[in-house]
């Protein structure tokens, strides 16, 4: 299998991960288990960042191009209308 191809899957393996993580910390009443999770997330966090990192250099993953100003303000126009 080529390199690019397991790179990419893997970083999409640690995004499901993150957004399972993400659903089920809010969900669950036990601290313990809920800062178990919480320690898991940071670590799979960290993975997926020193992963991505490796993809850009690589020239695997191309990021989106950056918001301009306008995009940024417009969105947190949105979140603030919504949250009255």
């Amino acid at each position: 299998m080529e390199e690019k191809v397991m790179v990419v899957d893997a970083l999409e393996g640690i995004n499901a991960n993150l957004e399972k993580y993400g659903e089920m910390i809010p969900q669950t009443e036990n601290m313990q288990l809920k800062q178990t999770l919480k320690q898991i997330r940071n670590q799979c966090e960290d993975s997926q960042e020193e992963l991505f990192q490796i993809a850009r250099a690589k020239q695997y993953y191309q990021p989106a191009q950056k918001a301009t100003e306008e995009e940024v303000q417009r969105v947190k126009m949105l979140f603030t209308d919504s949250a009255k």
